[in-house]
């Protein structure tokens, strides 16, 4: 094989972007990407002319976000949709209660501004909270301090669970408590009517992807990297590894010698979650046409408690749920069938009269893709926000690690990949590059 001046491993937007910039660095680059397609965890099925994003929706806030200056350089249309989030408002959301009415405005008014209570005390509580604490703790913590009776705490206390496990997809008991310190949105959420994948469609122009090369090993030292594949071993003076944490950590990527600390530690912190989605197709919209979401409380809704109306995206009556943390473990072994008939059944509660079944059941399978292992990383208990930064630390000056799990600031989320391929990039080059380059 040919000598390169760096080895990308993983054509997802972090490796993707690192390239686009090493290239246009005058840097001989190679991408070695393990599937036939580009994109990794962005992923658009056109199938029967929908245009379904199964990986990446949403842009999590737009105010100073490259993702969207680069949409907006690439020509992508995108669509506001403020609710991507898990935030408790932004934008109407039907609230239904534990006995499936739906709470009346100064009902809603009130629950809202109890979670916004909660939101404002967290900081501190938090802040104060001990190395092994977990969202659960600080958020019982905060709850205890308000005096309110059992039923308006229940309430309030499963918004903050739901909220972990569709935000990160865990347990809020497995969730560390720094674990949603990123969890602040500036400016409106966008999504892509004409596909996410664009984006990495755009990024890939120019750049050198060899598919369907699946990187058995790295092997690093002093003098430069070695990735082996099944078809034969490639060399570099540097490799960018943009895998997701689930493969590091799953064996079937060999870094030979062994990833010191702190990196080693970090990996050993960090989980892949169970997060899928399902999109649930109608022949007509039953529910109703004024709201953004639909949110169920109570113990009916412990895994189906929120869908998210992509009607007008979509251009035909259609719900978007989440099988997020115990959910994404227990739809494992269903059928999209069994799934879709979990997750569009507790409606016909919220909407006895109007109810019908879903036409068309569509459900992700991020957690059996063996090139993601899961959707995205989050914190366990016991892990810090210093955890994804340390991911990244060079190893030999020879060795990079990127990928949404080596970003503090934004972690899952594609921003957090393209910026982690910009610095990545940087540390290879051994100066600045200015991140507009990737789209300038």
């Amino acid at each position: 094989m040919d000598r390169f001046d760096t080895i990308i491993v993983g054509a997802g937007i972090s490796g993707l972007a690192a390239a686009r910039l090493l290239r246009g660095e005058g840097r001989r680059t190679v991408v070695l990407e393990a599937r036939d397609r580009i994109g990794g965890r962005v992923h658009t099925d056109r199938t029967d002319g929908w245009v379904t994003d199964l990986g990446a929706s949403w842009i999590h806030g737009i105010t100073d976000s490259p993702v969207a200056a680069a949409a907006t350089a690439f020509g992508m249309p995108m669509r506001e949709f403020t609710v991507g989030g898990y935030q408790p408002d932004s934008r109407p959301i039907a609230y239904f209660g534990p006995d499936g009415a739906r709470l009346s405005a100064e009902e809603t008014r009130r629950h809202i501004a109890d979670i916004r209570r909660i939101d404002a005390d967290l900081v501190g509580i938090i802040a104060r909270s001990e190395p092994r604490a977990s969202y659960r703790d600080v958020t019982d913590q905060a709850l205890a301090a308000q005096g309110w009776d059992a039923e308006r705490t229940q309430r309030v206390r499963e918004y903050f669970e739901h909220r972990s496990e569709e935000q990160y997809g865990a347990r809020i008991d497995d969730l560390a408590a720094h674990g949603l310190d990123d969890d602040a949105i500036e400016g409106d959420e966008v999504v892509f009517p004409g596909g996410y994948d664009v984006l990495a469609q755009r990024l890939a122009d120019g750049v050198d992807v060899r598919l369907e090369e699946v990187v058995r090993e790295v092997q690093w030292n002093g003098d430069g990297v070695t990735a082996v594949t099944d078809a034969g071993a490639w060399h570099a003076r540097s490799a960018v590894v943009t895998v997701p944490v689930g493969v590091l950590a799953s064996g079937d990527l060999t870094i030979s010698p062994a990833l010191p600390d702190p990196v080693a530690g970090a990996l050993s912190r960090l989980r892949m979650n169970a997060f899928e989605k399902v999109f649930l197709r109608f022949p007509v919209r039953f529910w109703d046409a004024d709201v953004y979401a639909l949110r169920a409380q109570g113990p009916a809704a412990q895994w189906w408690h929120s869908w998210y109306d992509l009607t007008d995206l979509h251009g035909e009556p259609t719900l978007l749920t989440f099988a997020a943390g115990p959910a994404g473990v227990g739809i494992r072994d269903l059928s999209d069938r069994e799934v879709g008939e979990a997750a569009a059944g507790p409606l016909r509660r919220l909407y006895p009269g109007g109810y019908i079944d879903p036409i068309h059941v569509r459900v992700t399978r991020w957690w059996e893709d063996p090139f993601a292992r899961g959707s995205y990383a989050y914190m366990r208990v016991g892990s810090t926000t210093a955890d994804h930064d340390d991911l990244a630390t060079p190893v030999g000056d020879v060795l990079h690690l990127a990928g949404e799990a080596t970003w503090t600031d934004d972690p899952a989320t594609v921003t957090a990949a393209l910026c982690s391929g910009h610095r990545a990039a940087e540390r290879v080059l051994g100066r600045f590059v200015p991140i507009e380059s990737l789209w300038a």
